[in-house]
């Protein structure tokens, strides 16, 4: 939402102060020169990276419109899932949970938590974490620091489309600058006709230097810094459910190893203890 808003504030800004300077907004409509750029910026986009970054980037890119699902009341439901885990656990052995992890699609513990379930490389986190648990003969040391691989990792995948982006970003001023120049290019064919011609060559080569410049620092740039934020979010709620997972595992009681994981929350997600008790005993807020 918050996406939405600003971006309707750059483009109101800009068109705004143009209107109100009398400028004819025709002018800025020229087919052309968004060609030269956006075909440019996208085939850069192409050439130096991997397919697998590209749809990244148009994933995330419209992820950003959806605003961020690391909410209060996800990290409460998510509390409660490590809640049940871990008393199914303590109470029937850890052995009980081999079905669960096997196939948590059918698990009635892990399927009452559709939003879990649905992020599939959260699922395989904590199962597969669970599934060496279970399997005995692997210290909580080297579990964590399996974790911690598999979440870097994940980070870095995450972090490619953002480095692609911004460089893209960074590459329409310059783009923005070979449309001017082939505008000026096309205007030193023009001279000697009338001068209406000349101008409107001269203004539709001006209107690729703004577009560059526009489109880098008001759409792309700003668009790969909120997928950044969204990244490091996500890399936050894998780091909860880490803490809490491998502070089960070294031996803390379930509500211990679920308080581990919440002080882990950043603060303003960050649920209450109190919050969090409720939602593990089925209270309702």
């Amino acid at each position: 939402m918050f996406a939405i808003i600003g971006l309707v504030i750059v483009i109101g800004s800009v068109l705004g102060g143009y209107l109100l300077s009398h400028g004819n907004i025709m002018v800025l409509v020229q087919p052309y020169e968004f060609l030269i750029i956006g075909g440019a910026a996208f085939g850069t986009l192409f050439v130096g990276n991997p397919l697998p970054v590209v749809m990244g980037v148009f994933k995330g890119a419209l992820g950003i419109f959806k605003g961020s699902p690391y909410s209060k009341a996800f990290y409460l439901e998510q509390l409660k899932m490590l809640n049940d885990i871990f008393n199914h656990a303590r109470k029937n052995g850890l052995v009980k949970l081999e079905a669960d992890v096997e196939e948590p699609d059918k698990s009635q513990l892990f399927t009452k938590y559709p939003k879990f379930i649905k992020d599939h490389h959260a699922v395989h986190f904590v199962c597969d974490t669970l599934r060496m648990s279970i399997s005995g003969g692997v210290g909580h040391f080297e579990i964590d620091q399996m974790m911690e691989m598999d979440i870097e990792i994940h980070h870095h995948e995450k972090t490619a489309p953002v480095t692609a982006l911004t460089t893209v970003s960074d590459a329409f001023p310059g783009l923005g600058i070979v449309a001017a120049v082939l505008g000026i290019v096309i205007t030193m064919g023009a001279l000697g006709g009338p001068p209406e011609e000349i101008g409107h060559h001269v203004a539709a080569a001006l209107v690729g230097t703004f577009l560059g410049i526009l489109l880098s620092y008001g759409f792309f740039g700003p668009i790969a810094g909120s997928m950044a934020h969204t990244n490091a979010a996500e890399r936050e709620y894998y780091n909860f459910l880490r803490i809490g997972l491998i502070s089960f595992i070294r031996g803390a009681a379930p509500i211990l190893a679920v308080e581990f994981a919440r002080r882990s929350i950043p603060a303003h997600e960050r649920p209450s203890f109190k919050e969090m008790e409720k939602t593990c005993k089925g209270v309702p807020a």
